[in-house]
């Protein structure tokens, strides 16, 4: 346990310490901020690595194997209906927990002063993505290709952002990379197992280890957009102020927030655990050993979601959105435009979710493609859509629309083009690249920027950010897979799809 411990100490301070290393470096140079600020969020920051490295811990001991001793139960069972509705329940009940999807409804609520009611959000994305989930397993089962799967759901989408606002239209895209992070993608992805076991055929398809969160994350977009149809909600305001508020001492607002959050991760890890009870006695039957494992691992996600929320909340966010603040007052507008893409590229670099994705493409292609191809592709995108995003508040008239229809209309036209292989790995990829430190702070620099930029609006500007993170990668991605192809076909090396 020591060892697994370390290594996932090691991968959350490769993913904190260059947003800390910036923060410093920005408040020694051009934003200088109070030293009660930056106090808070260094504290901020330790509770995000202590908490998010037991979190961690907790799903590789608990939550993982929850998956995978469910889709083996699955399996056995034979029988698609129970393998469908086990896949929407789970789903449902592991999104909700999902630390980076908390983070973004507390957000709305915050910024819309309880129009949109954080929970509310949290149901319906959950819902959302459990029943897309179960389509996914349908597309496994019958291999259905994925392409047609994603322009008729892609269609829906477009359809459906007819009819939406601007401020849920760019909430609904900020739900579906949300959802899809560290606790989602890799419990998503073990309970797959089940469902491949259940093929009739034995072609064992690497094309079908790819696609299932792109369709996931998919439901949480159209769930949203249904919900503002649905509730015919009227216009939203925001109900918040952008600036770090000052309070007396610096762990005040720790202090303060800690019961809440208690509550907030008890709700959170209790359904999943609650069926890991009910499948104990009635189906896994498991030594009392392995249970007690799994119940550590539960533990550990409670510590570690609850410091994680806490630290965040906290210390984290605030100074996100006190930089973006600062930098959008600024006479020379450079400045931000120049942060933001450095702040988009180290974030997808220091992602421990890249790193496995770019080692899986390597494996999968044979070391053809390799992975610092894959990471400047995708650093790239990252750092476009942040760069894209600051554009969006830095000039009003460019509505998040503008990015998102031609964006989606190129991603859809690659996958004619691109091999079938890197259609899944571009789609998911959009998931890998909206990690912890996207869903915190630089969703609260973006915040910041808009709550001061004269003629922007928080929640219209404010989110979305989100949005074009999880786009980006599908494009360069896929563009990624038409150089391989192209390449492949000069020298004859592999057949276009494999």
């Amino acid at each position: 346990m020591l060892n697994i411990a370390n290594s996932k100490l090691k991968e959350v301070l490769f993913a904190v310490l260059p947003i800390i290393f910036l923060v410093l470096l920005l408040n020694f140079t051009i934003v200088p901020m109070d030293s009660i600020y930056i106090t808070r969020f260094l504290i901020g920051a330790l509770s995000v690595i202590v908490g998010l490295t037991i979190f961690l811990l907790g799903i590789d001991l608990g939550i993982t194997p929850l998956g995978n001793y469910t889709g083996k139960s699955l399996a056995k069972t034979n029988k698609l209906w129970i393998v469908l509705t086990s896949g929407v329940i789970l789903g449902f009940f592991i999104s909700i927990a999902e630390p980076g999807l908390l983070v973004l409804a507390n957000q709305v609520e915050s910024v819309t002063s309880g129009q949109i009611a954080g929970t509310r959000i949290l149901i319906v994305v959950s819902l959302g993505l459990a029943l897309l989930l179960a389509l996914g397993f349908l597309r496994i089962f019958y291999n259905i290709p994925l392409f047609k799967i994603l322009v008729a759901l892609y269609l829906t989408i477009f359809i459906l952002a007819l009819f939406a606002s601007r401020e849920f239209l760019a909430i609904a895209f900020d739900a579906s990379g949300s959802t899809t992070g560290i606790l989602a993608v890799p419990f998503i992805l073990s309970l797959s197992v089940g469902i491949s076991k259940l093929k009739k055929d034995t072609k064992a398809s690497e094309k079908d280890s790819f696609g299932l969160i792109a369709i996931a994350s998919t439901g949480a977009i159209i769930s949203v957009l249904i919900l503002e149809i649905v509730s015919n909600s009227e216009p939203l305001s925001a109900g918040i102020e952008t600036e770090v508020i000052e309070t007396q001492t610096i762990l005040q607002p720790f202090i303060e927030m800690t019961p809440t959050y208690i509550l907030e991760s008890f709700i959170a890890i209790l359904p999943v655990l609650m069926i890991l009870l009910i499948l104990q006695k009635l189906v896994f039957k498991l030594k009392k050993k392995e249970f007690r494992k799994l119940l550590t691992g539960f533990l550990y996600s409670f510590i570690g979601l609850l410091i994680f929320l806490v630290g965040v909340n906290a210390g984290f966010m605030d100074v996100g959105t006190a930089i973006g603040n600062d930098l959008a007052l600024l006479d020379n507008k450079v400045y931000i435009l120049i942060i933001g893409f450095i702040l988009g590229v180290a974030t997808i670099l220091a992602e421990p979710a890249v790193h496995v994705l770019t080692q899986q493409i390597e494996d999968v292609t044979s070391g053809y493609v390799k992975r610092p191809a894959v990471l400047v592709s995708l650093s790239a995108g990252v750092g476009g859509a942040v760069l894209l995003s600051v554009i969006r508040i830095l000039v009003p008239s460019i509505q998040l629309w503008h990015y998102l229809l031609p964006g989606y209309l190129i991603s859809l036209g690659l996958m004619f083009f691109t091999p079938k292989l890197f259609v899944g790995i571009a789609f998911d990829a959009g998931g890998v690249a909206t990690g912890p430190m996207t869903a915190t702070f630089i969703l609260a620099f973006i915040q910041g920027a808009a709550g001061a930029f004269e003629g922007a609006d928080v929640i219209i500007d404010g989110f979305g950010m989100i949005a074009m993170a999880a786009m980006m990668p599908i494009i360069t991605l896929q563009m990624l897979g038409v150089i391989f192809s192209i390449r492949s076909k000069r020298k004859g090396d592999v057949e276009t799809d494999e």
